[in-house]
């Protein structure tokens, strides 16, 4: 049984170290996925997946997010999507 987007999200999200920084709906070291989701939510998926590759610094306040090189581009990918339909 294949695993649903939410769960596949969630997932990765704690596999890929994410979680380390981030929450679902409440900001840690960095902004919660739910308000990363209102803020991008017609954005271009490639930008955010470039984002989150490459990392970014000064969006939402002085604490960079470093870049996530060692995760591979179809999981970036799944994640942004997760985060974008509310990271649930």
């Amino acid at each position: 049984m294949a695993a649903t987007p939410a769960l596949a999200g969630k997932d990765l999200a704690a596999k890929s170290g994410c979680l380390a920084c981030h929450a679902v709906d409440k900001k840690l070291i960095g902004p919660a996925y739910q308000d990363i989701a209102r803020k991008y939510k017609a954005s271009d998926e490639a930008m955010l997946v470039a984002k989150v590759k490459g990392g970014s610094k000064g969006v939402w306040g002085p604490i960079p997010m470093p870049p996530n090189a060692a995760v591979k581009d179809e999981d970036i990918k799944t994640l942004v999507n997760w985060i974008l339909a509310g990271a649930k």
